[in-house]
């Protein structure tokens, strides 16, 4: 499953490392846009397969953050 981000903004942190598991809901990666730190969970439960980000870079609506297995 890939988990895109749901408007643009900066990724301000990332919660998870490559191989974590994670649970349906749990945050992956928290954006910052004008202002307001906006939490992107994970929409069902898996392995983190590949982060498609960094701290401090730039994404915007759709582009894919994760890769959740």
């Amino acid at each position: 499953m890939e988990l895109k981000a749901n408007m643009a903004g900066n990724v301000w942190k990332i919660t998870v490392n490559q191989g974590d598991k994670v649970e349906s809901g749990q945050d992956v990666v928290i954006l910052e846009s004008m202002k307001m730190e906006i939490p992107i969970a994970a929409e069902e439960a898996g392995t983190v397969a590949e982060l498609k980000v960094n701290e401090g870079d730039f994404v915007n609506e759709g582009d894919v953050i994760a890769v959740i297995d």
